[in-house]
């Protein structure tokens, strides 16, 4: 006999489930499904497909994932979807040009380093993975006429990235005008009950709700994330715009990203990336206004909660210290790279500073100078023509910047 499942008051898990969402269509809809589980006890189906095109995940990533692990924690089915088969065919979303599909090859391999990642966020025991090359590698010609014959070209021409397309007069592939059909068939296969994503894929989503109400089955439920922002403040974050910071880099170097980001551009963060209720964010924000507490100390702390959730609480606490040695308290870092220089004559500190690689050149150096950004042994250096003797052996530290130091040594 098995065991009735319980769940939290459908209200509590509403409120739960809001935290950053950009858009649930419909609410309405899905309160009805969270009633009718806890009626029956049966968990919902929450899908998340992802197309593995890329071989790591950055925090821009990790949003969306974190509100399939909320769903998670409320006991519903988390149901992660590798887009095997979908990756192969190239999802033009945000594209303004047809995007080249992946090999086999490429996708296998972006998608066992995805799995590897996406546990550090979700319960690798309760989470169903799935591959849509299950079912769409089986579908027949027949099949997939079949599917097409359930959506008109008009609504396919409403998206976005297609009609400003058509607009400017560029290629749209056919194949790319099956992407969101097939996307859609596998809401239909996994008898999904609500499909997140973020705003950009909102009309993949709908599509899902229409092609399951044509196959027989009830719509979604369709959950949108925001888009998180890079650390340029501007554009979403995104590898090949290099403003992104990667789970898996070291927890001194997503440290040092992290703190780059402005005082304002923090609240998204923890909205988006922590599990801080939105009445725990308003009262840290209300803090950092009145004065009571300094933003460098809010973003420090937003920092070491996200690197703690990927590395763990003793490497955000080391990745802490070590920033506030460097930056706070302008201390070099435990293990300064050492150059060695041999004794002679003086040499003026810019030249010094091109030749060891801190300055790309006299003019960079003579700025950094200029602007007080040069530090011997913590003492800050404003004499462009200051010179560095050399005569007899010692060592000194030398710091260019912010962030890079060398302990030099004089033999």
């Amino acid at each position: 006999m098995t065991t009735k499942k319980t769940f939290d008051p459908v209200d509590a898990q509403i409120a739960y489930l809001r935290k950053g969402a950009a858009e649930i269509i419909r609410e309405e809809d899905l309160r009805a499904k969270l009633e009718s589980s806890a009626r029956t006890g049966k968990p919902l189906r929450i899908k998340l497909g992802v197309d593995p095109t890329a071989p790591d995940l950055h925090l821009g990533h990790t949003v969306v994932l974190r509100k399939l692990k909320h769903f998670q924690d409320l006991g519903h089915t988390a149901i992660f979807l590798v887009g095997d088969f979908t990756a192969m065919v190239g999802d033009p979303t945000g594209q303004s040009e047809t995007r080249p599909p992946l090999t086999r090859e490429q996708v296998d391999a972006n998608a066992k380093t995805y799995l590897e990642q996406v546990y550090k966020i979700l319960n690798k025991e309760n989470t169903e993975v799935r591959y849509n090359s299950e079912w769409l590698g089986k579908l027949t010609g027949h099949d997939m006429i079949r599917l097409c014959a359930h959506y008109r070209l008009a609504r396919m021409l409403e998206r976005e990235d297609f009609r400003s397309r058509l607009a400017g007069n560029l290629p749209i592939a056919i194949h790319e005008l099956l992407y969101p059909l097939l996307q859609a068939y596998d809401s239909v296969a996994l008898q999904a009950d609500v499909e997140l994503g973020a705003t950009e894929q909102k009309f993949n989503l709908l599509v899902g709700r229409d092609i399951q109400r044509e196959y027989g089955q009830a719509s979604q439920v369709a959950l949108t994330m925001p888009i998180l922002v890079g650390l340029d403040g501007q554009r979403k974050m995104s590898k090949s715009l290099g403003n992104y910071v990667g789970i898996t880099e070291a927890p001194s170097q997503m440290f040092g990203k992290l703190m780059s980001i402005s005082d304002d551009m923090m609240w998204p963060y923890f909205d988006l990336v922590t599990d801080h209720t939105p009445e725990e964010i308003a009262a840290m924000r209300e803090k950092v206004k009145s004065g009571a507490t300094h933003p460098m100390d809010a973003k420090m702390s937003l920092a070491q909660e996200i690197i703690a959730g990927f590395h763990g609480r003793i490497a955000a606490e080391k990745a802490a210290a070590e920033f506030q040695r460097i930056f706070r308290d302008r201390e070099a870092p435990e293990e300064a790279p050492v150059r060695k220089v041999p004794c002679g004559e003086a040499k003026r500190l810019t030249t010094m500073l091109v030749e060891l690689g801190l300055a790309s050149s006299r003019s960079e150096a003579d700025r950094l100078v200029k602007q007080g950004g040069v530090e011997l042994d913590g003492e800050r250096i404003s004499d462009v023509k200051m010179e560095v003797p050399l005569a007899k052996a010692r060592e000194f530290l030398l710091r260019a910047g912010k962030k890079k130091f060398l302990r030099i040594v004089v033999e």
